[in-house]
Order: C-alpha cells, then structure tokens, then sequence
C-alpha cells in the first residue's frame, strides 16, 4: 500500500500512537482509502453493467434518461382541506412542478372519519388533507389538468377506498380513466415492519393490495397502483442495504401473491413502482438504486419468468431524507437536501420530492416550498449533470460498492426465505428488531459523535432562530366536522346501509372489492364507514412486542 495512503489513513490517539480511522458508510460497509482495478477484477460490462435502458439497466431503465425528458419533479400537495390542497397543487403546477404527491392527515391515515370521536384534535394533522368522502375527492381534484399531472397518493391500509374515490371523483369529469397518471402508496408489507398504521392483519391486507393491482391492471393501465415503500423503512431505521433488501423482498412478495391470484406476472409487474429515501452518504446512495436496479432486473427474469422487458425494469420515486433534516441550524437542511437530490438524479430516479428546510420545525411554508422545488430545477437546468447517462458508471469505487450492495441484499434474502418468506418474518417480528437495532446504533454513534451532524453534535451555536413557521386554521376541524355531519344527514340511509352489507358480502367470498367500493362511494358512504366494515369482518392485528 502506498506509504503517504496509509498515513493519512491514520488518527492519533491522546497517548500518542495512531490507529486507522475506521471509516464506514451507513450500511457498515468498511471504505477502503483508495479502489483500484482489483477491486472489481470479475466484473463484466455486458452482464454486470450494460448500456442504459438495456437489461441489467445498472445503468437506468431509459436509453436516453434525462436528455430527452427530465425526472418528474413531484412535490407535496396536501394541507388541511380539500380545497386549500387543491390550492396548494395549482400554486405548485404554476411553480413547474410536474407531479404531486397528496398525503392525508392522521383520522384518515387510521381509517376513520373526521367526526368520529377519537380523531378530535388532529383533523387536519400531520401536513395532511381530511379524506372522507367523494365530495372531499372532487373538491380536490377541482380544475386539476389530470392529463398534465400525476398524482401520487400517499396512502396504505385505505388506499383501496382512497383509489375508489380517485376513479368516481374522475369519471364524474368525463375523464378516460384509463389515461390517468400517478400512482398509489398502497404498500402494506412495510406498514407491519416500519410505519404501523395497519388496521387488519397481514394476510386481509394483502388481499386488498392485490385487489387494487387487479383493478388497476385491468381499468388504469398507466396508474400504479403500488408504489413499493423503502423511505419509511429507512426513517423508522433501516440501514441503505437494509432498506434496499427489505424493499425489493416485499417487492418479489407482491409479485409472488399476485400470480397466486391468478394473474400473469407480464399484466402487473410493468407497473409496479418503488419508493426510495436518498440519505447523506452520496456515493452509497448511488449504489444502492443501481444494485436494486440490477437484482430486480434478474429476478423478474429468471426467478418470475417475466418475458416483457417492462417488467424487468426497477422504477423508481426518490426523496430526499426528512429525518436527517435538523431543527437546529435549519438552514444547514438547504445543503443536505441539495446533496441528497444531487445523488437521487446521478443514481437515475425517474420521480423526485426535495424536502424543506423547515420541515424539521413545521409544516413547509410557501418560501421553503418553493426554495425546494428550485433546487430541483437548478440541478436540472444549470449543474450540467443531465448532459451525460450515467457520469458515474465504470468508478472502481461505485462499481465495487454496488457489487457490495447487491451481495448483501442476497444475503438478506437468504435470511427472509430462512424464516419462512416476508409475510412470515413480519409476524416472527425480524423486520421490527432488525430495523430497531440499526436505529438503535445510529443513535448511539451521533451521541458518541462517532457520526458528525453538522449543528446537531458539532459545530453547535446558541442562537435564536428567526424563521417563518406554518400556522394551520384553529376552525378548519370544526367546520370539517359539522360539514360531514350535514353529508351523512343527506344521504339516503337505506341506500347506504345496503352498500355497506354489499361491502361485508363481498369481502367475506373471494371477488374483487374494487367495484362495491366503486359504487358505495358514488352515493357518499365514507371511508370510516367502509374500513369499519372491514374491521369487523377481517379483525385487528395486534404486534407482539420484540424485546
């Protein structure tokens, strides 16, 4: 090894003798100070890497990628109700962004109704919209150019409820749905191991996913109706290779259950779309979207069969890390989001949200909103970084860390089929545990400042922050409320009763669930009325506790 390497390599302890640095990635992966060609002796241009928009698609899923048509630049849409969301995406379209991502506040995240007792005081939570019933859906879909915008809606355990919405709201408008654009969160594999906002145990849930793949399949044809969740695994603590491993075999799950349903791998997989947070180690980053591209890749094809191109193709929404965003030293936040989206677009996303500054504090206000939207478009239209496919391509250090990557996740693998596939290993609790225990050690390097968190740890000031926060309206809960009251007063009861029995009918045989909750929303029964439908036939699940 080269005498001057090794020296900078080392750090002096206080009694004098040297040591070398540990230096590790997020993963754990031991960095060395310098690749070299050894470092990726076997690997071969044609199987491991391959021209862009060409099988493995190490290199992109598109030949051309950003010279012809840039990422989408999706941003969140979605503030207290329906209307202000509906305003806040046309401020965002008039802003140039090209997709929004809609989440919902808390009661609907857990499947109940805004008047429903134990929602009061967090109607409106969470920087989410309140999502009750088709007439929210219409009023924020209201003058939407659906044939210039997607939707990405952020929903799991409701989404099949969220999704029939979605489709009465739109045929309402004489819209072909058939040429909607977007996407639905709708994984629930990552709810048991990460987020929990689970209602019904894993098996019923499962059934209900595929259910909307079904629909989506055969009535949306270019919506996806999953969208296959590795952010929340890596925010609740999941390593990068964690993160990546964990993803993709919930991915390969869907697939599994899916043909189990009857369907052909070919008529679904195509659709099926990933989610991926992007965290501050740049190049790790960078590996891991081209590691995930590459095992999906292969696995739909020689493992599923897959005969259609598409469906070997890993695509790909990225966001930049909101846990790693700090309340102190906001600004700080600017850099780190810059970075992380810097890495997103050289790794080859296709769909990207930057997260504000101020997220740490509040719900984003309108300057941070906008200050992160404009660092995607600087990082399209004047860093240069479009100009070239894949810049990165052929670093002996990129390549051996994506070797490392896709290694690793095989071994994850092997460890999930060990214990009996992932629906198995949720209900044994490994994701929980292993994901508490990386998060757990994360911790512990930031409080030892084995880590350095710039302003968190280190380089810390005591100062007062003059920064703008986000106020929600005090009344909006209290109109919201009274709103729905009058709604279900309206109705006619008989008719509502006989479609929720049509509902409990339904999901106790074996048929799609799709179109019954089609034709119950259409006649304004909610979505805290249909989940607890769905409470009572398919029970609640309750996680044993892991340590």
């Amino acid at each position: 090894m080269d005498k001057k390497i090794t020296k900078e390599s080392k750090g002096r302890h206080e009694n004098g003798s040297q040591q070398e640095t540990p230096f590790k990635n997020l993963s754990g992966f031991h960095i060395k100070s310098l690749y070299a060609p050894e470092d990726i002796s076997q690997f071969n241009y044609e199987t491991d890497l391959g021209q862009p928009g060409k099988y493995p698609f190490t290199r992109g899923i598109y030949e051309t990628m950003y010279r012809v048509k840039p990422w989408t630049i999706r941003q969140l849409g979605s503030l207290n109700s329906p209307a202000e969301a509906n305003q806040r995406i046309r401020q965002l379209i008039q802003m140039g962004s090209t997709g929004v991502s809609i989440c919902l506040d808390m009661p609907t995240i857990m499947g109940r109704d805004s008047d429903d007792p134990l929602c009061e005081g967090e109607v409106g939570s969470a920087g989410g919209v309140a999502i009750d019933s088709l007439a929210d859906m219409r009023s924020l879909l209201e003058g939407i150019p659906l044939d210039k915008i997607s939707i990405n809606f952020v929903s799991n355990s409701q989404s099949s409820v969220i999704l029939a919405m979605f489709v009465a709201a739109v045929e309402e408008r004489s819209f072909p749905i058939e040429r909607l654009t977007g996407t639905m969160q709708n994984d629930i594999l990552k709810e048991y191991q990460a987020q929990k906002s689970y209602y019904f145990p894993p098996r019923p849930s499962m059934r209900l996913t595929i259910d909307t793949i079904k629909f989506c399949s055969q009535y949306l044809p270019r919506f996806n109706p999953i969208s296959i969740s590795g952010y929340h695994l890596a925010s609740a603590g999941a390593t990068p290779v964690q993160e990546c491993a964990f993803t993709l075999a919930n991915g390969f799950t869907y697939v599994e259950e899916g043909i189990k349903a009857g369907l052909s791998v070919d008529s679904f997989a195509p659709r099926l779309s990933f989610f991926f947070k992007v965290h501050n180690d740049f190049f790790e980053n960078i590996a891991k979207f081209r590691a995930a591209r590459r095992i999906w890749a292969r696995t739909m094809r020689d493992k599923y069969k897959a005969k259609d191109p598409r469906s070997w193709m890993f695509r790909l929404h990225t966001q930049t890390s909101g846990s790693s965003l700090t309340a102190q030293q906001p600004e700080n936040n600017i850099i780190r989001t810059t970075i992380q989206a810097l890495s997103a677009v050289l790794a080859g996303t296709q769909s990207l949200h930057t997260n504000s500054f101020d997220e740490a504090l509040s719900i984003p206000t309108p300057r941070s909103e906008k200050l992160a939207l404009r660092t995607q478009q600087i990082i399209a239209n004047e860093s240069g970084v479009i100009n070239t496919i894949d810049p990165l391509a052929g670093s002996y250090y990129l390549e051996s860390l994506t070797n490392k990557m896709e290694s690793e996740c095989y071994r994850y693998f092997e460890t999930i089929e060990n214990l009996g596939g992932v629906i198995s290993a949720i209900e044994k609790g490994f994701f929980s545990r292993t994901i508490a225990d990386s998060a757990f050690k994360y911790q512990k390097k930031i409080e030892e400042k084995k880590r350095i968190i710039v302003g968190l740890n280190e380089f810390v000031e005591d100062e007062e922050m003059d920064i703008e926060l986000r106020e929600t309206d005090p009344e909006f809960e209290r109109r919201k409320v009274a709103d729905l009251i009058n709604l279900k007063k309206s109705r006619d009861q008989n008719l509502v009763k006989n479609l929720l029995n049509e509902i409990r009918e339904v999901i106790q045989g074996t048929d799609n669930i799709m179109p019954s909750l089609v034709k119950a929303v259409k006649s304004y029964v909610t979505l805290g009325e249909i989940i607890g439908v769905m409470r009572e036939v398919f029970g609640e699940f309750r996680e044993e506790s892991i340590y």
